[in-house]
């Protein structure tokens, strides 16, 4: 019996991935259906669905769960199962008109075919409303926002039936990976407690810091990356996977890590979005899930810490996965090492010139976004905030860019707010 985790709300993951004849089955009959489009974020939803990851729904929401979801974490069609963020699909008016309620459709992302659907209910929904939930913001400049907004009309509810991973399994070979999957290398390597690292960066230094915590106190730690679309300026998964990789293959004890890509597209959705990585985390087996600084956010729409102290306003009991808080991290010239506010008695914010040379003071604060912007600005990236493999990785592909993306710093990625 494992030791492990169980899956969220069920007592064994619930994949809808088919296989075998009742794939070749299912593959027959979609020729003839009548073909939705979705977006990247709703296939992304879609696989995740496939590969049990979002155990244990079986197809996108009706009515009642998204509403239940959005203002209570809560499914009335699962028995009020905390869920923190909508699964839904969406479809052009028209189209939806057409869809008789009992008919079956094809999922169709561009021109590869997803899965297929039973259409039980078809909807419209308040999207203002739904952003102001999730997003806790309407700005149609937040990334997330922006993604529900173009949205199409109607929202179609109904179980559904998984035909493919995309693209994942061949791009992300040896990287991605189903929960099934990653609870077996944990029971291989004899782990119970798992700790997963959230990330859609290269690591830093104070990402590898957060995970050489979590291995203290955990038989291991997850490294658990997002594979899928990202924002404008972002750095792209296979240029991420390969920086990591040079990391992790130098400066971790390849029994005590694992790494793995998962396939949903990012929604920027701070502290909702961290209680949702918590929800899928479980499903994969982690006992815990690292929160640091500004987990899943973007721009200056969440508090540095939001995403932690969401955690202590759902119910004790909604999830078996735990949160692992971590402060601030930074590099203190003054201690000589990575320390955090917790432990760093050196309050002064560390000056960096132009020329990336030291010139005084002591915590040197480290985020994705100001990494992002040295380097697409060509300017010198101090050797305190990330391994030279990393940085070499990362110049030449910011070399290789004919376009850059203007890099925007918010005050959580410079410690506007706090030093």
């Amino acid at each position: 019996m494992s030791k492990l985790v169980p899956p969220h709300g069920s007592p064994h993951l619930k994949p809808l991935l088919l296989d075998g004849k009742e794939l070749a089955d299912e593959l027959g009959k979609a020729a003839h259906l009548k073909k939705v489009p979705i977006t990247s974020r709703e296939s992304g939803d879609l696989i995740m669905l496939g590969i049990g990851g979002f155990t244990p729904l079986d197809g996108f929401m009706g009515h009642d769960d998204w509403k239940g979801c959005c203002d209570e974490y809560k499914l009335p069609s699962k028995n009020g199962l905390f869920w923190p963020i909508p699964i839904t699909l969406s479809a052009a008016k028209p189209l939806a008109d057409s869809i008789a309620i009992g008919e079956e459709v094809a999922l169709w992302e561009s021109d590869q075919l997803m899965g297929t659907m039973k259409v039980t209910e078809k909807y419209k929904i308040d999207k203002d409303h739904e952003c102001k939930q999730v997003f806790r913001t309407n700005d149609p400049a937040h990334p997330g926002v922006k993604m529900v907004m173009e949205q199409a009309e109607v929202n179609l509810a109904g179980p559904v039936r998984v035909l493919s991973e995309s693209y994942f399994p061949t791009q992300f070979k040896g990287l991605y990976q189903r929960p099934a999957e990653a609870r077996k290398a944990f029971e291989d390597r004899g782990w119970t407690t798992v700790a997963a690292l959230q990330l859609r960066n290269p690591m830093h230094n104070s990402h590898a810091y957060l995970a050489w915590i979590a291995i203290e106190v955990c038989d291991g730690v997850y490294i658990h990356q997002l594979v899928g679309k990202l924002k404008p300026g972002d750095i792209p998964a296979d240029v991420r996977v390969k920086a990591i990789d040079a990391l992790i293959n130098k400066y971790f004890r390849k029994e005590r890590c694992i790494q793995a890509g998962y396939p949903l597209d990012m929604r920027y959705a701070g502290p909702r979005e961290a209680l949702l990585h918590a929800v899928f985390r479980q499903n994969y087996g982690c006992s815990h899930l690292i929160v640091g600084r500004d987990h899943a956010g973007v721009g200056d729409y969440y508090g540095p810490f939001d995403a932690q102290t969401i955690f202590h306003e759902i119910p004790p009991d909604a999830l078996a996965l735990k949160p692992l808080p971590l402060d601030w991290t930074f590099y203190c010239f003054e201690c000589g090492t990575m320390a955090s506010m917790k432990t760093c008695p050196h309050e002064s914010k560390a000056v960096i010139d132009e020329n990336g040379k030291y010139q005084g003071g002591a915590r040197l604060l480290l985020s994705g976004t100001l990494l992002r912007k040295l380097m697409s600005e060509g300017k010198p990236v101090p050797a305190e905030f990330s391994k030279p493999e990393v940085i070499a990785i990362l110049k030449e592909y910011y070399d290789s860019l004919e376009q850059k993306v203007e890099i925007k710093l918010h005050g959580h990625a410079t410690g506007a707010a706090k030093v």
